[in-house]
C-alpha cells in the first residue's frame, strides 16, 4: 500500500509505504496509513486506487481478486469518506497511473494517451481528448483480452497477462531452463540463445497486445510502465517495431517509457478531477 499527500501540480510533498496486510479483515490498515499523510495538512480530498473494476456510479469496488474479499464492502467512497472525513473518490489503479502520466509524466502534452503497466500483471488505461475512457464501471481490462487463440483453444495460457507480464516472464524463463529470471536481460546481452529467446516471446507478446489496444484507441501515444516494461529497452524496441509493421494503417504514435514509477497512481490522484469520466 503507498500513501501520499500530492500538491495539485503533481508535486509529491509526503508519502508513505506499507505491505498489505491480507490477513486482516477489514482495511483498517489502509485508513491509518492515509491519515499518517495527511498530519502535515492541507487535503482536501483522497482519491483511492485498487486493484481491481470500479463502479463509479456508487463509488464501489467491483471485483479485485488480489485483495482479501472481506474488504470490498469496506472499500466504498461512502465508508472511506466517513472514515477519513474528507470527500473520497475511488478508482482503479490503472487509471490512476494514466492519469499521472498523461497529466504530469510521460503523457504530458498529448491529448490521446495509452498507458499499459507491464508488471505482476497487466493493466491499461486510456484518455481521449484528455478525459478518461469509462462507463459507469472501469474499463480497458487489458490484461485479459486474449491474444493466441491457439493456446487458448488448448487450455494454455494465452491472455496478454498471461503471455506478457511479469509472471509470464518469470514462467516463461524458467520453462527455458532460466531459474533466476533477473538475469536474463543480462545473459540475453552476452549472448544466451536461452535468454534471447525468452525476451523475443514476451517481447512479441506484449508488443500484440499493445497493438491490439492501438487499433482500438489510436492514441498520440503509447506509454509503457511497471517493473517489467522498464526493464530495459527491449521491449519498447520490440512494440516500436510491431507497430511500424503491424499497427493502424496511416498511423504513428510515440512509444515512450512511463517517467512517474512507483509514484504514477499517487500521482494520478492530484490530476483525477481533471480526467476523470
Amino acid at each position: 500500500m503507498r500513501a501520499a499527500l500530492v500538491a495539485d501540480d503533481g508535486t509529491v510533498l509526503r508519502r508513505e509505504v506499507r505491505a498489505t496486510p491480507r490477513e486482516d479483515p477489514r482495511p483498517d490498515a489502509l485508513v491509518e496509513l492515509i491519515r499518517s499523510v495527511r498530519e502535515l495538512g492541507g487535503a482536501e480530498r483522497a482519491v483511492i486506487g485498487v486493484p481491481g473494476r470500479v463502479d463509479h456510479a456508487r463509488g464501489a469496488l467491483d471485483h479485485a481478486p488480489n485483495l482479501p474479499a472481506s474488504w470490498a464492502p469496506h472499500l466504498t467512497a461512502e465508508a472511506l469518506g466517513e472514515a477519513l472525513g474528507l470527500p473520497v473518490a475511488l478508482a482503479n489503479d490503472a487509471d490512476l497511473a494514466a492519469a499521472g502520466e498523461a497529466v504530469h509524466g510521460a503523457g504530458r502534452g498529448f491529448r490521446d494517451v495509452l498507458y499499459v503497466t507491464l508488471s505482476t500483471g497487466v493493466g491499461a488505461g486510456v484518455l481521449l481528448g484528455r478525459r478518461l475512457v469509462a462507463g459507469r464501471r472501469s474499463a480497458v481490462e487489458a490484461g485479459h483480452h486474449v491474444i493466441d487463440l491457439s493456446a487458448f483453444r488448448r487450455g494454455e495460457p494465452a491472455t496478454f497477462e498471461q503471455l506478457a507480464s511479469g509472471t509470464a516472464f518469470a514462467r516463461i524463463a524458467r520453462e527455458h531452463g532460466l531459474d533466476d529470471p533477473m538475469s536474463v536481460v543480462e545473459l540475453a546481452g552476452g549472448g544466451d540463445q536461452r535468454a534471447r529467446n525468452v525476451l523475443e516471446q514476451v517481447g512479441l507478446a506484449a508488443a500484440v497486445g499493445v497493438r491490439n489496444l492501438c487499433f482500438l484507441f489510436t492514441p498520440e501515444v503509447v506509454v509503457i510502465g511497471g517493473g517489467l516494461g522498464l526493464s530495459g529497452s527491449w521491449i519498447l524496441e520490440a512494440i516500436e517495431v510491431h507497430l511500424a509493421a503491424y499497427g493502424p494503417p496511416a498511423w504513428s504514435a510515440e512509444v515512450r517509457p512511463a517517467a512517474l514509477g512507483d509514484d504514477a497512481g499517487l500521482v494520478g490522484a492530484s490530476a483525477w478531477e481533471q480526467v476523470r469520466p
